[in-house]
């Protein structure tokens, strides 16, 4: 038998670690990139401080989180972006919800989030679903070897501000397929998919909403189909996410 890296027991142990519905609601609510306290996530999940820091402390023995210490605050966050990665990749491959959400602010925030949210770093959603597909049809990516940055690609983005020579020194991927949960197609991650989230809203052509939440804003709109070459109604998010608002 050749030896690997890890092994069943290994695996199965990582696999435990998520086989929790307050584990998993934690990772995947700090998808959003941000570090929360562990009373935040208490309450998030609505169960006991005590009961999340059980918890939490699970997980960062486990590798998948990370915990900051501010003073008598403790903060957490996911350990990294191939962690992040895998919270994203198993959401994609898991059933749907068996029934709506009975509220009308719940559907609208589910909305929101269907629309465009932070995966991570970088952007999800119908909207990150649609920055992947226009960058291959303006040839800024190529699949032809592989996804990959063209060199047109390089020029596009010095034309919106963004330098490819730091993401190429990054210790991650430039670009990588991630597979969106809610879409079911990918969207664009990878060191490259972070610039481009954050630069979209240094130029306020989108706003942070609620949670992982993404807004386009009014000026952002035309701004960002130009650049996309797309027409900018496709850009509109649904009704009911648009009466979501932070």
């Amino acid at each position: 038998m050749t030896a690997t890296s890890t092994d069943g027991h290994s695996l199965a142990g990582l696999a435990a670690l998520l086989a929790d519905r307050t584990r998993a609601g934690f990772c995947l609510a700090l998808l959003d990139g941000r570090a929360w306290t562990a009373g935040e996530l208490a309450r998030a999940a609505g169960v006991a401080p005590s009961t999340a820091s059980d918890h939490l402390t699970r997980l960062v023995r486990g590798g998948l989180l990370v915990e900051e210490r501010q003073g008598r605050h403790r903060y957490v966050r996911l350990a990294g972006p191939s962690v992040a990665q895998l919270i994203e990749d198993l959401a994609g491959h898991a059933p749907a919800p068996p029934a709506p959400p009975r509220t009308l602010r719940a559907a609208s925030a589910g909305a929101a989030l269907a629309y465009a949210r932070t995966c991570y770093d970088h952007l999800a959603g119908r909207l990150g679903v649609l920055l992947h597909d226009a960058l291959l049809d303006q040839g800024v990516l190529d699949r032809t070897g592989g996804l990959a940055l063209t060199p047109h690609g390089v020029a596009w983005l010095a034309e919106l501000g963004v330098s490819v020579e730091p993401l190429r020194a990054a210790r991650r991927p430039l670009v990588r397929d991630c597979l969106d949960w809610t879409e079911r197609r990918p969207h664009l991650a990878g060191a490259l998919g972070a610039a481009l989230c954050g630069r979209f809203l240094d130029l306020g052509w989108t706003v942070r909403g609620t949670g992982r939440a993404i807004r386009v804003t009014p000026a952002g709109r035309p701004a960002l189909a130009a650049a996309l070459g797309v027409d900018a109604a496709d850009l509109a998010p649904p009704r009911d996410a648009a009466a979501h608002r932070a």
